[in-house]
């Protein structure tokens, strides 16, 4: 208490305190250099140029704070569900992490109004909060350090704004993703089980090749406890590939193209037919 008191009294006297509280009222904590949480806000649409021509922007920042988010989650996950083995605690992280997860957040938290950039926003909506919120994490986590910033994600991200319990039981079905993704990009899908084989531990394991188009190219393959669990697996790797390789979507679009249908062969000529040629056609034209 004593703390967040002295912390709204340093507010106050900052020069330009309206950036500064601005910031406290999203993240809970004092800011000690705004640089940071402007920059965090800088899409690069709106990149300024430093001297030497470095194009300044928060996608640094976004790369940051993706993994310093990602490690925190997953240190609060493992405390709060102890009980809980390797695949649950993977999945609960992903769902949180999630850009669906993420956007929704920095909606909330208003993030989309203080984003610097241009008409670019329209186009980008889908991932542009959730980048920002990325780099906002990065921005707590350069200024003051990795409690402050544990304190951001726990306090208000997760205990705010996440439905966390509710979240992590949260059933995501990837295979139905992945097959609406298709549907829309006319992508020629199947699921084949292509191998079953024992774990170190003697328990039964499947895996699931995806693969496309009229070769049956293989682009993503997965394994589980069961053929619908290799098939989830399976189709999560590749969405997650889609996501973050764009040679990858284009390596699918074009294997998904129709081969080429092979030319009609030549109309064989009965010899028998023909007629004998006359010596007037023998004789040489000239």
């Amino acid at each position: 208490m004593i703390g967040k008191i002295k912390d709204k009294i340093r507010l106050l006297r900052h020069k330009g305190k309206e950036s500064y509280l601005s910031v406290y009222k999203i993240t809970g904590v004092c800011p000690k250099d705004i640089r940071f949480y402007e920059l965090a806000l800088l899409h690069k649409s709106s990149c300024v140029e430093a001297p030497g021509g470095r194009r300044i922007d928060n996608e640094r920042m976004e790369f940051l704070g993706d993994a310093v988010l990602s490690s925190i989650v997953a240190d609060i996950l493992y405390k709060r569900y102890p009980g809980e083995q390797e695949g649950f605690l993977t999945d609960a992280r992903s769902k949180i992490v999630q850009r669906k997860t993420l956007n929704h957040i920095a909606e909330v938290l208003g993030l989309p109004k203080m984003i610097r950039c241009k008409a670019i926003r329209f186009t980008y909506k889908n991932y542009l909060p959730g980048n920002a919120l990325e780099a906002l994490v990065a921005a707590v986590y350069l200024d003051l350090g990795y409690r402050a910033c544990y304190r951001f994600i726990e306090d208000i991200i997760l205990g705010k704004h996440v439905p966390l319990e509710t979240l992590v039981r949260k059933e995501i079905n990837f295979k139905s993703s992945f097959l609406e993704w298709c549907q829309k990009n006319k992508v020629k899908v199947h699921f084949a089980l292509a191998d079953t084989f024992f774990s170190p531990r003697g328990t039964t394991l499947f895996r699931t090749d995806i693969c496309i188009g009229f070769r049956y190219i293989t682009i993503g393959t997965g394994t589980g406890a069961s053929k619908k669990e290799s098939q989830q697996n399976a189709a999560k790797n590749v969405l997650k590939q889609l996501r973050t390789d764009k040679d990858f979507l284009q390596y699918i679009l074009a294997s998904n193209s129709e081969p080429e249908p092979e030319p009609d062969p030549a109309p064989e000529i009965e010899h028998d037919n023909v007629p004998e040629p006359t010596p007037e056609l023998l004789e040489p034209l000239y």
